[in-house]
């Protein structure tokens, strides 16, 4: 349910408000914009209802809403997120360019990286410590030293950075290290994960699943907000159908459909979705096209050596290219780039 307030209300009806609603046992989200502030009620629908808050003063309207998903829609809050994170920004129209290798192996490596995709305009370094591959037998990640090679590559080149947290158990590891915590397509329903990363002021990355549908990846989304933190940014990265040609079908109907649906600022990954090098420039355009507040795209000084999916990442000279080419596509869609210079 839905709780709107009259332009202006003053703060002692909205917090009378709130009052009852905590004694009814439900949670009150508070939405505050200039003029308007909206609740969002959690919480028993049977009891809630029961409630005569139409009559408060300071109350306009009632909503009763539907959806499984309240915090994260528009009707909650129309305004956009914006997230910031460290110099970067992301929503609210700052556009941001997420790069880097897809797995960590070597100080070398992520430092080269770093510093490529930065010099071309990158406003955030990814990297993965963790790495959660289908063959038991392939390379896992370097754990807690690639972290620490991440961490030492952003420190250089001022970049945040954003890695991916495999398991609940090593969540507040990674949150030393990280500034964006990474939630993987396969782990997008691990609602003992969502719960945990609700709680922690990091902002979370929240990668659309295999066969998620919207609805679900909203819903998962919901866990994080309930928890208490606001900061999600939302990744479609493809999704599994019966074409074989690329690795995944990449999705942009649900990039345009997410921004109608949500605050949350969404970006796409046409590295995942494609998996193959020669289409991700064709499908950053698309992407951005579609609405996208972002990007986030593999980048590795030697793809053909890379330990792990070397065929869809860039060598920095073409990501260097592939950014001079957004930038005025970027422009025009009246975006700018989420970074303070």
């Amino acid at each position: 349910m839905l709780v709107i307030m009259k332009d202006h209300a003053s703060q002692a009806d909205v917090q009378h408000v709130v009052d009852l609603l905590t004694e009814a046992g439900a949670e009150a989200h508070l939405s505050r914009g200039e003029i308007k502030t909206i609740i969002g009620v959690i919480g028993d629908r049977e009891v809630i209802y029961t409630l005569e808050l139409e009559g408060l003063a300071g109350v306009e309207q009632v909503v009763r809403v539907l959806k499984p998903f309240k915090l994260v829609s528009r009707d909650f809050q129309p305004e956009d997120t914006v997230v910031r994170v460290g110099a970067a920004t992301l929503g609210g129209g700052a556009f941001g360019v997420i790069a880097g290798p897809c797995s960590i192996e070597s100080a070398e490596q992520m430092l080269a990286a770093a510093r490529a995709v930065r010099d071309a305009g990158a406003t955030m370094l990814r990297g993965g410590a963790y790495k959660p591959r289908t063959s038991p037998y392939a390379f896992q990640g370097m754990g807690v030293e690639g972290l620490k090679l991440l961490r030492e590559a952003g420190d250089e080149t001022g970049l945040p950075v954003v890695t991916e947290v495999l398991d609940v158990r090593d969540a507040a590891t990674v949150a030393e290290y990280a500034d964006v915590l990474q939630v993987g397509a396969r782990n997008m329903q691990n609602f003992m994960m969502l719960d945990e990363l609700g709680t922690m002021r990091k902002p979370i990355l929240l990668k659309r699943g295999l066969a998620a549908t919207i609805e679900e990846l909203l819903s998962a989304a919901e866990y994080v907000l309930k928890g208490g933190n606001r900061d999600v940014i939302l990744c479609e990265r493809g999704i599994r159908t019966f074409e074989t040609y690329t690795r995944n079908t990449l999705d942009l109907a649900a990039v345009a459909a997410l921004k109608t649906l949500t605050h949350l600022p969404v970006i796409v990954d046409p590295s995942h979705a494609t998996g193959r090098r020669d289409l991700i420039a064709p499908m950053a355009r698309a992407a951005i096209a579609a609405g996208a507040d972002g990007l986030m795209i593999e980048v590795h000084p030697d793809p053909e050596h890379a330990r792990c999916d070397g065929p869809q990442s860039l060598t920095p000279a073409d990501f260097g290219a592939l950014m001079t080419d957004l930038e005025p596509r970027i422009e025009l869609e009246g975006k700018w780039s989420g970074v303070d210079v």
